[in-house]
């Protein structure tokens, strides 16, 4: 954690060369991993080794030199490490700021062996590329008053007692494989019941989906667009704050097959948050490249 927080908060004074993995702060995020560690970012495959991993990180830091985080959230769990964190770049001079999930497997000396991030790239380019295309849940939010059809939920909390009228409580680690089946299953309903009157937060959401009827119509976006495959990841359970992974593929029309996945984080006050990258969800490979060269110009 102390690697990752100096890495998060060290400025990198003049950007490397592609490349120089001798460049201090790129030395710095290096310290993180182990020697043959792998790190995975939705829609590609694990990088592997210090040398892949370091020559991603100048790159990332010549795109965004002034890129700083600071922890959120931290839960630790045997050899499993979930850190949240709050991201900050300046992008063709706009600030732009979105939370991640950094997903670590560590070894003995506390060096990561295994890595996978989950965050949304979209934000990137939102706001700073014109040519980006319209985002997944674009629309998607809390039905206003007297908008909804008659029948459907519209507020939380209802009745006590009953699923809308209540916080889900604690994740439980039996309630993994049930889990996982709604995930593949596409079983909103299922998914959405356990979250009672907790506020759903997720990529593209302007603000956090408080009743049934949104957090339905999210996931419904959600499924018409990713045919996912999972299978159970790491699970951290802390004092007060769960967090779940979900690992696998995802398929769409826009980017076929590709590797996916999504970490779900319960909190202590009625928190529900999804963490994933929706640009493989609506772009394919080389439609991304292409973005991420337009970024790249001044």
């Amino acid at each position: 954690m102390k690697r990752q927080i100096a890495f998060g908060e060290m400025p990198t004074g003049t950007p490397p060369v592609l490349g120089d993995l001798s460049h201090p702060r790129v030395q710095a995020y290096l310290d993180i991993f182990d020697e043959d560690a792998t790190l995975w970012e939705a829609g590609g495959d694990a990088q592997r080794g210090r040398t892949t991993i370091g020559t991603s990180i100048t790159n990332s830091l010549r795109l965004a030199p002034d890129l700083k985080y600071r922890g959120t959230d931290v839960v630790a769990d045997g050899g499993v490490m979930m850190f949240g964190q709050w991201n900050e770049v300046t992008l063709k001079g706009r600030t732009v700021a979105y939370p991640q999930i950094a997903r670590n497997v560590l070894g003995d000396d506390g060096k990561t062996l295994q890595a996978r991030r989950y965050y949304d790239r979209y934000v990137l380019f939102r706001d700073t590329v014109p040519t980006v295309p319209k985002g997944l849940f674009d629309g998607v939010a809390d039905p206003a008053a007297g908008d909804t059809p008659a029948g459907a939920a519209v507020t939380e909390p209802g009745p006590a007692g009953t699923a809308e009228g209540r916080h889900a409580g604690r994740f439980r680690a039996d309630e993994i494989p049930a889990r996982l089946a709604m995930w593949n299953g596409e079983d909103v309903a299922g998914l959405v019941a356990r979250s009672g009157n907790d506020k759903l937060s997720g990529p593209g959401l302007d603000a956090p989906l408080r009743t049934a009827a949104g957090k339905r119509s999210y996931l419904k976006r959600f499924f018409a667009t990713a045919d996912v495959r999972f299978q159970a990841g790491q699970v951290a359970f802390g004092h007060t704050t769960t967090y779940v992974e979900w690992h696998g593929t995802a398929t769409t029309e826009k980017g076929g097959t590709v590797r996916f996945g999504i970490v779900e984080r319960f909190g202590p006050d009625g928190e529900w948050e999804l963490y994933f990258d929706t640009l493989p969800l609506i772009a394919d490979s080389d439609r991304i490249k292409s973005l991420f060269r337009e970024l790249a110009q001044p």
